[in-house]
């Protein structure tokens, strides 16, 4: 049997309603106010579609053993590097073993995650592999006052495929693959190029998801009405239910498209909306998931008793329940550069990164892999082979401890309005983590308000700076709030 043995869901904890954008940009384009329900989830400043992904894979790995992956594929339109392997750095970020672990992009349309899970399940049923992680992810950039403003939400999801302990087995899978644009980014592009939506909605959407399902179910010889939810991505509400009627399914078993509630994630989606299949499914319930994007995959999977057993990540849930409400469309608009705006002399520093220090120290700085003395046990974020424990001192005593997953409590913050900040003013401090060993963090996600002294800290991989003229981001840790009380 192969299937999911584990998934994990990230969306960014700030959200922004989509009346907000209304507000704002209706008076430019008035055609707005038609999708102008619900909220939309919105990637901090520090966030892309790397460090999404990162997220999401934790949280699919929560309580399970890293070591034990041997492929890691990652799915998305934007990808931070066009020539830099990007699934490397999400496998160093995670620590997973360097030796015999295949890393893998995907990208080039939205259905890039069902191919990367199509292609994960041919490489373990062909015993080539074991565990094969995939994430997907998508960061998408919007002209502002448009409908994709509206449409297009930010998010992360990730999916453990292997033979142990499996979930939800797969069944069976098909794809087509047409040429069909309903929109692109060329070279040097960071913004996509869309279709006139009518063209979009009934000869993509409404058309394509149709054919590829009806081919799928006459090649497998299944009965749509067998399955418990049909799950396809579509932003348009209206043409999403056109397509459920046209197929026969009854309205009750079509999966919401979650509009609403974050957007549409990309890449990520179809496996958002099949994590919302999970969470409410019992064994024996029968799924299909449909990705579009240049064609279609299909995927059917059945639910198995160990859905029962089944907890660790706060999943689907868990990523729509923690939110903070964002009341700024231009805060929004300039997280998205589409504003210019001065950050002082102090931010024209060269961001050169020294490419040999970051390989030599590649599971310091994207792992966050400190050490721990062999002999005394105390832990240690330090980049000497010397145990920082007075009563040892002990030199060469090391092993590798990791501090990404460990809890920990603000020791003291401060607040700089002198730094250079995207969001000022910059805030960070010295945070302990629980089990011991400390570190000099910054701190996002949050208010200077929202902090104090003990306040509960998880750490989050993020962008720590990024060079524009050369084209590198550079990422590190940074420490979150583990509770929200107050917005942003």
């Amino acid at each position: 049997m192969i299937g999911i043995t584990s998934y994990g869901a990230y969306l960014p904890r700030l959200r922004l309603t989509r009346k907000i954008i209304a507000k704002a940009m209706a008076w430019y384009n008035p055609a707005i106010f038609g999708a102008a329900k619900g909220e939309k989830s919105v990637a901090n400043w520090d966030e892309d579609a790397l460090t999404m992904a990162v997220a999401a894979s934790y949280d699919c790995m929560t309580d399970r053993q890293k070591k034990a992956i041997d492929a890691v594929y990652l799915a998305s339109t934007s990808l931070p590097f066009a020539d830099r392997l990007n699934a490397d750095i999400l496998a160093t970020a995670l620590n997973v073993d360097e030796e015999g672990v295949t890393c893998s992009d995907f990208t080039g349309c939205t259905k890039s995650a069902t191919t990367a899970a199509i292609t994960a399940y041919d490489v373990i049923s062909a015993g080539r592999k074991e565990n094969v992680l995939v994430a997907a992810s998508d960061l998408r950039k919007t002209k502002m006052g448009t409908n994709f403003e509206m449409f297009l939400g930010d998010g992360a999801a990730a999916v453990l495929f292997g033979r142990d302990n499996v979930i939800a087995e797969i069944t069976g899978s098909y794809s087509m693959n047409c040429d069909f644009i309903d929109h692109y980014k060329g070279h040097d592009k960071t913004i996509d190029y869309t279709w006139e939506e009518r063209w979009v909605r009934d000869e993509g959407y409404g058309k394509i998801i149709p054919q590829a399902i009806t081919e799928y179910l006459k090649e497998s010889k299944e009965n749509i009405a067998d399955f418990a939810k049909v799950i396809y991505p579509c932003y348009f509400g209206a043409t999403h239910r056109i397509i459920g009627k046209k197929l026969g399914v009854d309205p009750e078993k079509v999966q919401g498209n979650m509009h609403e509630v974050c957007g549409d994630t990309g890449s990520a989606h179809p496996f958002l909306m099949l994590f919302a299949a999970l969470e409410a499914s019992s064994p024996g319930d029968k799924l299909l998931l449909v990705g579009f994007g240049q064609g279609c995959d299909v995927l059917s999977f059945k639910v198995t008793e160990n859905i029962r057993q089944f907890n660790g990540p706060q999943g689907l849930k868990g990523a729509l329940a923690s939110k903070v409400e964002m009341d700024n469309y231009l805060k929004f608009a300039k997280f998205r550069d589409l504003i210019v705006s001065d950050l002082g002399i102090r931010g024209e520093v060269n961001n050169n990164t020294s490419l040999t220090t970051l390989y030599r120290n590649r599971k310091r700085i994207l792992g966050l892999v400190g050490l721990r003395c062999t002999k005394c046990g105390t832990p240690q974020y330090t980049f000497t082979p010397t145990c920082v424990n007075p009563a040892c001192r002990a030199v060469g005593e090391m092993e590798e401890y990791e501090f990404a997953s460990r809890d920990a409590k603000v020791l003291m913050y401060t607040g700089d309005m002198l730094a250079p900040s995207m969001d000022p003013p910059a805030i960070y401090g010295i945070i302990d983590f629980e089990g011991g060993g400390r570190l000099l963090a910054d701190f996002t996600d949050c208010t200077l308000d929202d902090v104090r002294v003990g306040l509960p800290m998880n750490m989050s991989f993020r962008r720590r700076y990024k060079d524009d003229m050369r084209g590198f981001s550079g990422y590190f840790w940074k420490a979150v709030p583990a509770t929200y009380e107050k917005g942003v």
